[in-house]
């Protein structure tokens, strides 16, 4: 299991969550997007990633889906300090397993926890889920959903304002790999530059992520 959050103190609180709710459980911690792209790729059994989704390398929902997509078998609870409405259903929409707001307290995050690796989902109660996104915002969720892993990776870098050659580096390519990523990116979004994927990128997280969000609840 990985929890992953850029604040040590909660990542102790929910430690002592899932602590409490299992006796044996091997549990990494991560406080970059980075490091949890590492757990993840180096083989080990993941049954489960609890994830912030403002942590550095990571911004909105970028990461909910490169993990989504890189590993549909591992189950992804989106653990936030943000509890709109509009963001939940967007975060089951890019295939959440759950969303627990931060301001949950310990017993309330053992019940949701437990109902997820029971195969069901949680969410907050008084949450409707029901309401659909705006036309344009569909449109765009539909074209995000045909990226592939790397392509997501990339565009994450794109939104970091990282250069080609960094990203290259980064994911341990060429640059005209990078290239060719960017390339079908443009051609995925219906866009024409990478200023306008980036763009694109942040009108799925307009006004539902701030950087500034309370550490812990």
């Amino acid at each position: 299991m990985v929890i992953a959050d850029d604040h040590p103190l909660f990542r102790g609180a929910l430690r002592e969550a899932i602590s409490g709710l299992l006796e044996k459980v091997d549990i990494a911690e991560a406080g970059t997007f980075n490091e949890v792209a590492e757990l993840l790729e180096r083989g080990s059994e993941v049954d489960l990633v609890l994830l912030d989704l403002t942590m550095p390398g990571v911004r909105g929902f970028s990461g909910l889906m490169y993990l989504r997509a890189q590993y549909p078998g591992v189950p992804v609870i989106v653990v936030s300090a943000n509890d709109d409405p509009a963001a939940i259903r967007r975060c089951m929409e890019f295939g959440a397993s759950g969303f627990i707001p931060k301001t949950l307290g310990i017993e309330g995050m053992r019940a949701a926890i437990s109902r997820i690796l029971g195969g069901g989902v949680w969410t907050p109660p008084d949450v409707d889920l029901s309401a659909g996104s705006d036309a344009e915002t569909a449109v765009l969720m539909t074209r995000m959903a045909t990226l592939t892993p790397q392509q997501v990776r990339v565009l994450m870098m794109l939104s970091e304002g990282m250069l080609n050659k960094q990203i290259a580096y980064q994911l341990g390519v060429s640059e005209a790999t990078v290239k060719a990523h960017v390339s079908a990116i443009l051609q995925k979004l219906g866009v024409e530059s990478r200023t306008q994927a980036v763009i694109a990128a942040a009108k799925i997280e307009t006004g539902h992520w701030s950087q500034g969000a309370p550490a812990a609840g």
